[in-house]
């Protein structure tokens, strides 16, 4: 019997990547036995203001910078697929990857406004959702209406273990030590960050396209 690939999915802007992303990355990977982590660079979140959102193709080059000779792949697969929601990127990546298990991985910042997400019950059925603690944002996180529901499907770290196939609905806590590092942080110390922009032609590490610079998404 094949040994399904088991992948971490990190959703975001990335706008831009830092190493607080990386840490979480490879902490989640450890704890949950992944394969990978594929980033899922969005080149528009629904949630944020295109106000200050940099190019796809600067975003991109950040994060494949900090993802440098990790398990980790960057990727604009959602431009390609098409999709602008999350619920239609993991149902699309379930259907393209059949022998993968996949896991959505997000921060409790995301898990206190989850009920705001186009058809978040439909993420959680789709796969399992491990989150993964942020400092200030506990509190919400469990008094959220999307964790009142998620509750009863609570499970052990254990559950993620090498051995079967995951099933889902399906949620897990991770904590690990307090990283501050954050993307606002460093677009106010850097504004200009983003214009330095990739030296070299990128490539999706997931589809392995070339990213064109028609598929950049403009600023404001």
């Amino acid at each position: 019997m094949r040994v399904a690939r088991r992948i971490g999915l990190l959703g975001g802007s990335f706008n831009p990547a830092h190493g607080g992303h990386r840490r979480i990355s490879l902490l989640a990977r450890a704890a949950l036995g992944l394969d990978e982590v594929w980033w899922l660079v969005s080149p528009g979140n629904p949630l944020k203001p295109v106000a200050g959102m940099a190019p796809l193709d600067a975003r991109l080059a950040a994060a494949a910078r900090q993802a440098r000779r990790a398990p980790i792949r960057v990727t604009a697969i959602e431009r390609r697929l098409g999709t602008r929601y999350t619920i239609d990127t993991l149902r699309a990546l379930v259907r393209r990857y059949p022998d993968t298990d996949f896991a959505w991985l997000m921060g409790t910042d995301n898990l206190a406004q989850f009920h705001r997400w186009r058809d978040w019950r439909g993420i959680a059925r789709a796969m399992p959702i491990a989150v993964i603690g942020r400092p200030g944002y506990d509190g919400a996180a469990v008094a959220s209406p999307a964790m009142a529901w998620l509750r009863r499907y609570r499970v052990p770290i254990a559950s993620f273990k090498p051995g079967g196939r995951w099933s889902a609905p399906a949620l897990v806590f991770l904590r690990f030590d307090p990283d501050p590092r954050s993307a606002t942080a460093i677009r106010r110390a850097d504004p200009d960050w983003a214009k330095r922009g990739p030296a070299t032609q990128l490539r999706d590490q997931v589809t392995h396209r070339r990213i064109e610079p028609s598929e950049e998404t403009p600023t404001a």
